[in-house]
Order: structure tokens, then C-alpha cells, then sequence
């Protein structure tokens, strides 16, 4: 059985572990792998920003048929996604997180600082593929409103008033 969207897993999988090896290396380091971890730290920001959006654009496509959520569509939240898909994409984002708050905590006004961005990466992936592959419940459309200008439910009528006038 195929899994749907397996690449947008394993570019979520190898991004992560691609930042996780390259922060671990900046942190101990940090001399000549500066520029690299701030161009990886960047570029895979630029990639979750754009991404991120992509998924919104598709997502405003699928809603006029499905009730897609902003929760739902990034933290795959409401069985959007089955199991294992959520465990790998939400485990690298988790992966992202730690990694980047880690770094920064510990090299702090360096270049390590980058870090805390690359978490758009993981949203921007679990939000496309919730918005290609995720199954959401049907839209749910509102009652109609009326157009009778006398039905006006909510306002009381003038002899409740009266009534009510006195028992205050």
C-alpha cells in the first residue's frame, strides 16, 4: 500500500535531519559553518513560507466542498491524516522545534539564532499535504436567513416590555 504524499514526507524527514546535523555542528563549532547554517536556516524558511502559502491557496480551492481548519490543515488535527503520516510529519516539526530553541538557548545573539525560523519549514510541508491529501468532513452550510422584515426574532415586543417595565 502506497502512502499518499510520500515525498513531501521524506523532504520533511531530510530537512529536519538535515537542520537537526548542521545546528549540532554550528553549536559546537560555530566558526566556518556559520554562513552554511544561516543559509540552510534561511532557506528552508523561505521554503516553509512558501509552501505555508501554497497549502492556504489550496486549501481556499478544497473548502468550497470541505470544512478544512486552520488547526486541521497544519497540525493535522481531526484525523486528517492517518497515523503514521502524523507521526512523521508532526515528529519532524516537533524534531524542528526542539532543535531550534535548543540552538538558540545555547548559542544565543549568534548565528544559531537562525534557528528558531525553520519550524515555518515543517508547517509549510504538513499544511500541502494536508490540503492534497488530508480528508476532511463535508462543508456545512448555514441555515439560510430569513427575509421577512417583521420576523425578528430576537427583539422583544412591546407589551413584553410593558409587562417586564415594572419588575425591574
Amino acid at each position: 500500500m502506497s502512502v499518499p504524499g510520500r515525498r513531501l514526507i521524506q523532504c520533511s524527514l531530510i530537512g529536519t535531519a538535515l537542520f537537526t546535523v548542521v545546528s549540532i555542528v554550528e553549536v559546537i563549532v560555530q566558526d566556518w559553518t556559520r554562513p552554511v547554517a544561516v543559509a540552510l536556516d534561511l532557506g528552508l524558511f523561505a521554503i516553509g513560507c512558501t509552501l505555508f502559502l501554497g497549502a492556504y491557496a489550496i486549501a481556499i480551492g478544497r473548502s468550497r466542498t470541505d470544512e478544512i481548519g486552520v488547526a486541521s490543515l497544519y497540525f493535522l488535527t481531526n484525523r486528517v491524516a492517518p497515523n503514521p503520516v502524523r507521526l512523521r510529519l508532526l515528529g519532524a516539526l516537533a524534531v524542528q522545534c526542539v532543535v531550534a530553541v535548543t540552538a538558540a538557548s545555547v548559542r544565543p545573539f549568534t548565528a544559531a539564532a537562525f534557528a528558531v525560523l525553520v519550524p515555518m519549514f515543517g508547517l509549510g510541508v504538513n499544511g500541502v499535504w494536508a490540503a492534497r491529501h488530508g480528508t476532511f468532513g463535508p462543508r456545512v452550510r448555514p441555515a439560510p436567513a430569513s427575509t421577512d422584515p417583521d420576523d425578528d426574532n430576537d427583539a422583544p415586543e412591546p407589551a413584553d416590555m410593558e409587562q417586564n417595565a415594572g419588575h425591574g
